[in-house]
Parts: C-alpha cells; sequence; structure tokens
C-alpha cells in the first residue's frame, strides 16, 4: 500500500475539479466526444503501461503520450482560449485587473458605476426599437478591454445618444450590422464583429444577434443588450448565460450597476 498524505488529497481534489470544469467546457462546444475518447485513451495508457507493466504497446503509448500535449492543443485550442478567457473573467480574475490598473474594488452592486444620464438614453433607444421591431445589439464593455472588437468596426467616438443609436440600427443604415460598444460612458464604435457561440442549448427561435451576445458574453465579462428584430423582446447576456423578456426598469438596473 501506497501511503496517503494531504498533500496526494490535494492533488486527486484538484485533478477532478479540473477534469470536472474541463468537462462542463467541453459540455457547452462539439468537442464533447473528443474528450471522451482522451479520456478513454488514457485510462487504457494507464492500465495498459503502469498498471500490467506491458513493454512494448506500453512503449508505443508512451511516445504517443510524450506528444500528447501538442496534440491536444491543436485539437482542443478554442476550448482552451475559451478557458483562459472564462478563468481571467472571474472574480479573482477582475481584482488582479483593477489592482494592476490601480483601481479601488468595487463590490457587486456596492455602488453606481454609471451616471443616469448615460444609461437612459440606451434604455429609451432600446425599448423605441423595440417597439418598431428593429434590431440591436449593443455591448457594454466592463473590467475587460475589447480594443481588439473595437478594431473590427467603425470608430466614432461619441457621447452616448439616444437618437444616434437608433440611427446607427436603423435598417438602412450602412453601420446596423454588427454591435455598437459602449465603452468610458462614449459610443466607442460601430458595426464591430463579434465572437459568435456555437451552444446547442441556444434557443432556437434566437438569431445571429443573439449567438454573438452569448459569445461575447461567454469570452468577456461585458454586458450584450439584444433588441430581436422579429419579436421585439429585450435580451440581456453576461457570464455566458441569458435574461430573456427583460422590462425597461430591469434594464436600466444592470445598466446602472455595471456589474451585469
Amino acid at each position: 500500500m501506497f501511503p496517503v498524505g494531504l498533500k496526494d488529497i490535494i492533488d486527486i481534489v484538484l485533478v477532478a475539479l479540473l477534469l470536472h470544469y474541463s468537462y462542463k467546457l467541453m459540455k457547452q462546444t462539439r468537442a464533447l466526444n473528443i474528450f471522451y475518447g482522451v479520456l478513454v485513451f488514457l485510462v487504457f495508457w494507464i492500465v495498459v503501461s503502469k498498471v500490467l507493466e506491458m513493454k512494448l504497446i506500453g512503449g508505443i503509448l508512451d511516445q504517443l503520450v510524450s506528444v500528447g500535449a501538442i496534440a491536444l492543443i491543436i485539437l482542443f485550442q478554442e476550448e482552451i482560449r475559451h478557458f483562459f478567457f472564462q478563468l481571467g473573467t472571474q472574480r479573482q480574475g477582475h481584482r488582479l485587473i483593477r489592482l494592476l490598473k490601480g483601481e479601488r474594488r468595487r463590490g457587486l452592486g456596492s455602488e453606481q458605476r454609471h451616471s443616469h444620464d448615460d444609461i437612459i438614453p440606451i434604455v429609451l433607444a432600446c425599448l423605441n426599437m423595440s417597439k418598431q421591431r428593429v434590431g440591436a445589439l449593443i455591448v457594454m464593455q466592463n473590467d475587460l478591454p475589447l480594443g481588439d472588437l473595437i478594431r473590427t468596426g467603425e470608430s466614432i467616438d461619441a457621447r452616448i445618444s439616444q437618437r444616434l443609436i437608433e440611427n446607427i440600427f436603423f435598417k438602412n443604415s450602412p453601420l446596423h450590422d454588427g454591435a455598437v460598444i459602449i465603452s468610458d460612458n462614449k459610443i466607442t464604435a460601430a458595426a464591430c464583429i463579434l465572437p459568435i457561440s456555437h451552444d446547442l442549448d441556444i434557443p432556437k427561435d434566437f438569431g445571429l444577434r443573439h449567438r454573438a451576445a452569448k459569445g461575447i458574453s461567454a469570452e468577456t465579462d461585458a454586458l450584450a443588450v439584444v433588441v430581436s428584430e422579429e419579436t421585439g423582446n429585450i435580451t440581456a447576456a453576461w457570464n455566458n448565460q441569458f435574461q430573456s423578456h427583460i422590462t425597461a426598469e430591469e434594464l436600466e438596473t444592470l445598466l446602472m450597476k455595471g456589474k451585469f
């Protein structure tokens, strides 16, 4: 019998947590079957090489495992990228970002981050576009910068205005496709291209804007607000989750707190 100490128990728990988190991450993508295959291969390798000590096939499998890290990076490059995005959007990641930026800690809803004058034009624009069945996608930057996404669109750098938001998403406007990104209490850019979520659990009546909203909410801590062109419903996405059929009061509360 091998002696089992506290360090071994912690090691086992950490591996179990890593496998559990990896499973949850893979479950949201089409890579779940590959994940199962990798687990089966690892179990087979451990049994053959470490338990039964079969030298020939064990040596072959050892060589495959030695280059397995590179193979896993190639197979799961999108999932690994998403893993580190998720890691950075956790509360500890937020604290580190604020520390590096020299900002004081701000609690979840302990204080309002945006002024009423900045939020009301967004709310009124969403309500008006909802009534007129005008599709829209608005992204509010939080702690994590969105510079790479802002560069995919057209720079605006204008104060937040209800009329400007509605004109951007007007059906004949050249900027109505894509997302408007708001950062530092300004409309920073329009017609921005966002990452698309391939989550199979997204409702069938949600379109490309909703998939883009969930995509950006999965990779960053931004809030994405979608106005449906078909139904006029307003949906918010944050932390890879949807909140549908939200009212004006609920939207104002989300935007005012700034911690969505």
